[in-house]
């Protein structure tokens, strides 16, 4: 068994870089978080959702205050969760923005649709959450957005797509 050890020690500190490094050790699905309307639809991939409740349900994304979407979800007050089959690789990258596509234009790939919010919602995704934005918390470069979920689809023959140590992985059920 390999492991390996980051600097310590009160000269190395302990900073985002040394924290990122650890982070990639945790396996999480892939998102697509959404909001706005069609001409003016905005999103981007997000692996910083979890569930927050059951009763009434509810999630939290977390979302970079530089982000396209930040703002907008502010504005429209909704925003849809859609987590990603592993066919979906291409469009993950697509709204992290390694490919210089921004906006709307993020969106000319995938069957994207509503359910009651209005948030644009990927219909062949894993599974979709429609939310209606109840809070949001700033904390440094990013917010945290609480969502109470109104509507959602799922597709049961779907697999994963999940983001571990920097790249993306599928897993299939055996």
């Amino acid at each position: 068994m390999k492991f390996d050890r980051l600097p310590d020690g009160p000269e190395a500190g302990f900073d985002g870089s040394a924290y990122r490094q650890l982070m990639r050790h945790q396996a999480a699905g892939v998102s697509v978080v959404a909001t706005g309307e069609i001409g003016s639809r905005v999103g981007l991939t997000a692996t910083s959702v979890a569930s927050l409740s059951d009763s009434p349900p509810k999630l939290l994304v977390c979302v970079g205050r530089a982000a396209q979407a930040h703002d907008a979800i502010h504005r429209h007050g909704v925003f849809s969760v859609n987590f990603l089959a592993s066919e979906h690789q291409a469009l993950a990258q697509r709204f992290a923005g390694r490919l210089d596509i921004d906006g709307e234009e993020r969106f000319a790939e995938g069957r994207w649709e509503t359910l009651e919010t209005g948030a644009p919602v990927l219909v062949d995704a894993l599974s979709s959450l429609d939310c209606r934005l109840l809070e949001s918390h700033t904390f440094s470069t990013h917010s945290i957005f609480i969502g109470r979920v109104v509507a959602g689809i799922n597709n049961v023959d779907a697999d994963p797509l999940i983001y571990f140590r920097g790249g993306y992985r599928e897993i299939s059920r055996s």
